[in-house]
């Protein structure tokens, strides 16, 4: 056990699983792998049933006593005290046509007090490991991991996500739009608890997406809070598992994006965007205290 683990009640033996996951997604990945299709375009494969039957084995002889709830479909123990939210394959899509962007995600929630209590999600292509335990910091790899120190939205590298399916249902391309002009830039990577722990690391100043599932947020969510980031609903509401909104960010740049939430849910003109030398004097103004 090293040092990191020490003090830690859930993070070491999930850590070890989704470890062992990871390697079987890497493993799919470079051989190549038939898909399914579960919808419109909602990609389905070997791997993601094959990860989550393993996680599901591996977590059910390390907490015997908590529940699962899988993407794929696993629900055992659901009146546990303890529930993991288990992802095994987040951004399936990703995986399905060759493009290295996806990871294992499993989030532990108290069911009680309705918080998650650990976190642990891990990138197998970067080999990069996340992990998180409610008030013990979060970790990238070993090492402690901080929000960016980012003010303002105009210097701000921010992401989002679409769905699969029903894309003209959602409202996003107009967010993503006004933030396009209003950051530094927005990215759509394909996997909301990888850009769920990019904010946490620092790597990303803010991320929001509509519709998402606990699968999907429960492990990235207490990354961020645990990173000393913030987390609510599109009008800075305090965020629930089953919300169907976050919005994540570093914190200070919070209030300009739930400001421009309010404003474009009311149908409100925004203000303009700063021209090239507008932008160039207020961070000259900010440099200068």
């Amino acid at each position: 056990m090293s040092e990191v683990d020490e003090g830690l009640v859930w993070v070491p033996k999930a850590a070890e699983i989704a470890r062992e996951a990871g390697a079987r997604l890497r493993e799919f990945f470079a051989q190549g792998v038939e898909t399914e299709y579960k919808g419109d375009v909602d990609l389905v494969t070997v791997a993601d049933r094959t990860a989550e039957k393993l996680i599901r084995e591996r977590l059910a002889v390390a907490f015997p006593e908590h529940g699962i709830y899988g993407e794929e479909g696993t629900r055992e123990r659901m009146d546990g005290e303890f529930r993991w939210y288990v992802d095994p394959l987040d951004g399936t899509t990703n995986f399905a046509h060759g493009f290295p962007q996806f990871c294992v995600s499993m989030g532990l929630e108290k069911r009680a007090t309705e918080t998650i209590v650990a976190g642990v999600i891990y990138d197998p292509m970067r080999d990069e490991l996340y992990t998180a335990e409610r008030g013990k910091g979060a970790w990238l790899n070993g090492k402690a991991i901080h929000v960016s120190r980012t003010p303002v939205l105009a210097e701000s590298l921010i992401s989002t996500g679409f769905p699969s399916r029903k894309r003209h249902d959602s409202p996003n391309i107009h967010f993503y739009h006004e933030f396009t002009l209003r950051s530094h830039g927005v990215r759509r990577a394909g996997s909301a608890a990888l850009d769920l722990a990019f904010v946490a690391a620092g790597r990303l100043e803010a991320f929001w997406e509509f519709n998402l599932n606990p699968w999907d947020t429960a492990a990235g969510v207490l990354l961020v809070e645990e990173a000393g980031g913030m987390l609510t609903d599109f009008a800075g509401g305090a965020f629930q598992l089953d919300s169907r909104a976050v919005l994540a960010s570093n914190g200070l740049i919070h209030g300009e994006l739930v400001e421009l939430f309010k404003n474009m849910f009311a149908g409100r003109d925004l203000s303009p965007i700063p021209t090239p030398q507008e932008f160039a004097q207020a961070r000259a103004q900010r440099a200068a205290g």
